[in-house]
Order: C-alpha cells, then sequence, then structure tokens
C-alpha cells in the first residue's frame, strides 16, 4: 500500500512570521494524523523557521524549486545541499509555472531531479499536459515525453525517492478540475509508464499525487481513485482550515475501479 502524500504548495506567498504562524495552526490540528504524509512547501525565505515550526510534528518541509549544482557561481540560486544543511526533506521540481514562465526543459528538470537524489533528499517531480494539448489530442505524448525524459538515468533504486504529481496545465488556479475519471485515467497512463521505464515493483511504489484546484469539496472524490495516491493543493493550502480538512480527507469504503 502507498502512503497518501497530501503537500501543499505556498508558491509566492507568505511572509516568515504567516508562514511559521501557519505551520503552527497546522501541527496543532494535524498532530494526530498517521496515515498520510503531511508536506508543506514554503518560499525560501520562511523554510528555516518552517522547519523549526514544524518540528515535532507530523509535517516535512519542502522547497519550491532548486538549482542542479552542490555549489559554484550560480547567483541567486538555491543547491540542495543548502536546502538539506537546514532541514528540508525535498524539493518540488518541473512544477507547470517553472516550465512555462521560466522556460525549464525536461532535460534540465531530469538534472534537478538527480541533484536532490544526490543529496539524498525527495523529489516532487510534476509533470502535466496544457488545454491545447490535450484538446489536440497530444496529452499522452507529452506526459510520455515529460516522464521519460524528466526521468532519465535514474534506477529503480533511485525512485524510492520520487514522487510524481500530476498537474493539468488547465486545471491550475483556474477552479476547474479535472473530474475524478479523468484524473484516474491520467495516473494509470503514468503507471504504466512508470513500469515500461523500471518495472511493475516501481509502478507499485511509486506515489502518484493529483494537483489542479484541489479544495475540501473534491479531495474526497479524487482519494477514492485506485491510482491516486495524494495531492499537491496549491491555493488552498494556504487557508489552515482547508488544507486540515484536505488532509483529513474521507477515505471511501470501497476503491473505485
Amino acid at each position: 500500500m502507498r502512503k497518501p502524500i497530501i503537500a501543499g504548495n505556498w508558491k509566492l506567498h507568505k511572509t516568515v512570521n504567516e508562514s511559521r504562524h501557519l505551520i503552527q495552526t497546522l501541527a496543532e490540528n494535524l498532530k494526530d494524523v498517521t496515515d498520510a504524509e503531511i508536506v508543506v512547501a514554503p518560499v525560501f525565505t520562511a523554510l528555516e523557521s518552517a522547519v523549526a515550526a514544524a518540528k515535532g510534528s507530523p509535517i516535512a518541509i519542502a522547497a519550491q524549486n532548486c538549482y542542479p549544482a552542490s555549489s559554484g557561481a550560480f547567483t541567486g540560486e538555491v543547491s540542495p545541499t543548502l536546502l538539506k544543511d537546514i532541514g528540508c526533506t525535498g524539493a518540488i521540481v518541473g512544477h507547470s509555472e517553472r516550465r512555462q514562465l521560466f522556460g525549464e526543459s525536461n532535460a534540465f528538470i531530469n538534472a534537478k531531479v538527480q541533484a536532490l537524489l544526490a543529496a539524498g533528499l525527495r523529489a516532487i517531480f510534476c509533470i502535466g499536459e496544457t488545454l491545447e494539448e490535450r484538446e489536440s489530442g497530444r496529452m499522452y505524448d507529452i506526459l510520455t515525453g515529460q516522464v521519460k525524459e524528466g526521468l532519465a538515468g535514474l534506477t529503480p533504486e533511485d525512485m524510492d525517492k520520487v514522487v510524481v504529481a500530476y498537474e493539468p496545465v488547465w486545471a491550475i488556479g483556474t477552479g476547474k478540475t479535472a473530474s475524478d475519471e479523468e484524473a484516474e485515467e491520467a495516473h494509470a497512463f503514468i503507471r504504466g509508464l512508470l513500469q515500461g521505464i523500471f518495472n511493475e515493483n516501481v509502478a507499485d511504489k511509486t506515489p502518484i499525487l493529483y494537483g489542479g484546484s484541489v479544495k475540501p469539496g473534491n479531495v474526497d472524490g479524487l482519494m477514492a481513485q485506485e491510482d491516486i495516491d495524494g495531492v499537491l493543493v496549491g491555493g488552498a493550502s494556504l487557508v489552515a482550515e482547508d488544507f486540515i480538512r484536505i488532509a483529513r480527507f474521507q477515505r471511501s469504503e470501497t476503491v473505485q475501479q
């Protein structure tokens, strides 16, 4: 059984004090959660304070990005080594905003994944198609390229530290959400890709999260799907009450097939 992962990507929001307060609230209200992993990704400036605020709670702190080098003349960048030094457990890489707004390629994202793993951190590896790519029938080709190129060079053992996050770009911050069936179809396809690239064991063990306008009102249906192992939450992760409800999603008695 894959343990559910509930992750919050705070994007460019929250000061250090606001981040600390929100994590303290989450920690108090989620302290008894043992059947799911809780991960929060604040901005770089709040990471060290976030780690301190989350200490002793079930909340792990991840970064929203990294640079694929441990050190060097890379002005303005932050390495996996530095993230590990302050207590982060991993980082999000390949988010659609990084791909679209900053032109990050599959090869560059792959370098980030490999750098995180080399530092002993976990990579939350994001993939997803745009609306135009979906409507033109290229969705599966896009996902295949992102997965194969983004995970190139990794061994089956490396995949123990990789979480895949499927986030249809057309559903991020738009209020639109892939239907439970659409999300499950994509997740099942991605799991099949992992089996083809690696093996059945890797496909069975790798958590695949859904991201895209996840809210308290739709999390239960998403989490009832066989191949959806958690969620990567954007806006709703900034509201304590919403994220707490998402983290306490209601399990279905029978997983939908």
